[in-house]
């Protein structure tokens, strides 16, 4: 199985027994089950799985009352499977398809035999179909397919070769040029491949990508059935035309969303609904623009104006039918593959806990992505060509004396470099930009005593 980060979030799961579910949300065909059930495998002694796709019965254990002892009873019963209080792992899959299971979780945590694990690749889409949410009972962890040093593991880079590159984002150094080299090549792979886990092992596996790309377009084709199959009659055309838009759209120059290139009458507050859905779905990526690239950004987000970027980049290139693969494997990022590259980066910063925002005015230009790390906010512009020092609104906005950023950072194909207030990056350091983790712990008392 290739070695996915949220394992380590399922772990601390596990060892904090903080009387939750765990309901992982996410799209489709990015190995939420696969994890879930080497997880159970290797850190249960005993692990079940009820999927209610492939089992439509299964939804008959939760019809009746949703107490603990009345399911706990027909879930033996159905399984056949010896389920040992304290060290059973029950994984319900696709629960979207039983939303009963998510009213009924409270009162099987409240009895505490076992743990247990939800997955759904569609829970955004059909909330109303839940009578009762567990709320206080389950904890949400989204899942995104694989970032780019998920995808170097997978291709077999040693961690003393990360562990370099890591001192060299944070001392600002460059990096040797055959490893530069090296892994420019293998963020180009990446642009092709993306972070679909079938996907990117039958890359590894076989190295040919008119395999990925089959891959990629079966992925495509089954996001278009969900489509059919989940999304109310009023819905299916707007929601399927603007998936299959988006490549389309992202080409434009200002990569913004234009709804009258689907209809000419089209109004966003008709289409909202649609690009919920699709974001819900965990399919499409917005990123809303801002009046203020000041913290804090929600405060000053516009709804109505936004990019729409794909899940996974990999699905981005296999959804372009100009064979543009080849070209891109050859480093040939230019500007007209720079949506791709906007793309890849949209991925990664979601998957590393970022808000996606941009700003765009007439006065200063774009800012490809404006992002907030605690109260402080940072710029993010991404350069596909060779005029990579060219960034007008950057500039501009650093001139303005109200505006304040703690970093304004640059992604190219260039090595590392700092020039003044801006810092250059090559485009794989993108693994190394994160957003703060949240304290583990955030202790706070305040001293009475001075109180008569």
């Amino acid at each position: 199985m290739l070695k996915r980060k949220v394992y380590e979030d399922l772990l601390k799961w596990k060892k904090e027994a903080n009387g939750k579910a765990l309901c992982i949300i996410g799209a489709r065909q990015i190995g939420k089950t696969t994890l879930i059930r080497e997880f159970g495998k290797n850190e249960y002694e005993y692990f079940a799985e009820l999927n209610f796709v492939t089992d439509e019965r299964a939804a008959d254990i939760f019809n009746g009352k949703l107490t603990a002892e009345a399911v706990i009873t027909n879930l033996t019963a159905y399984l056949q499977t010896p389920l040992e209080p304290g060290k059973t792992l029950i994984l319900f899959d696709e629960v979207q398809e039983c939303p009963r299971v998510r009213s009924a979780i409270k009162f099987l945590v409240e009895d505490g035999r076992f743990d247990y694990i939800e997955s759904g690749s569609l829970l955004g889409v059909r909330y109303k179909d839940v009578t009762s949410y567990p709320v206080g009972f389950e904890q949400i962890l989204p899942m995104y397919p694989l970032d780019f040093e998920e995808y170097l593991w997978a291709n077999g880079i040693q961690n003393h070769t990360l562990q370099y590159l890591k001192s060299c984002y944070d001392k600002k150094e460059k990096v040797s040029e055959t490893v530069h080299e090296t892994l420019c090549k293998l963020f180009y792979s990446y642009l092709v491949v993306g972070g679909m886990p079938e996907t990117v092992q039958i890359y590894v596996d076989t190295h040919d990508i008119a395999k990925v790309v089959l891959n990629q377009r079966s992925i495509l084709d089954l996001y278009r059935l969900d489509i059919a199959k989940y999304a109310t009659e009023n819905e299916k055309i707007k929601i399927k035309a603007i998936f299959d838009s988006i490549p389309a759209q992202l080409n434009e120059k200002n990569r913004r969303f234009k709804l009258n290139s689907i209809n000419a009458s089209a109004r966003h507050i008709r289409y909202e609904d649609s690009f919920n859905w699709l974001a819900d779905a965990g399919v499409a990526l917005p990123c809303y623009n801002v009046t203020e690239p000041q913290a804090p950004l929600q405060l000053s987000e516009k709804r109505n104006l936004f990019k729409l970027y794909m899940n996974d980049v990999g699905l981005l290139c296999a959804s372009c039918m100009e064979n543009i693969q080849f070209d891109l494997l050859m480093g040939n990022v230019d500007v007209n593959m720079g949506s791709i590259l906007e793309n890849a980066f949209a991925q990664n910063l979601k998957s590393n806990g970022f808000e996606l925002h941009y700003y765009d005015s007439k006065k200063i230009g774009e800012l490809d992505f404006v992002l907030q790390k605690g109260l402080h906010t940072e710029l993010v512009e991404i350069k596909s060509g060779n005029d990579f020092k060219k960034h007008l609104a950057m500039d501009h906005a650093m001139k303005v004396e109200q505006w304040k950023f703690e970093k304004n950072i640059v992604f190219s194909k260039s090595n590392v470099e700092e020039d003044g207030e801006i810092l250059y990056l090559p485009w794989y350091m993108i693994l190394f930009y994160k957003q703060e983790r949240e304290p583990e712990k955030m202790i706070y008392e305040i001293d009475l005593s001075g109180l008569v």
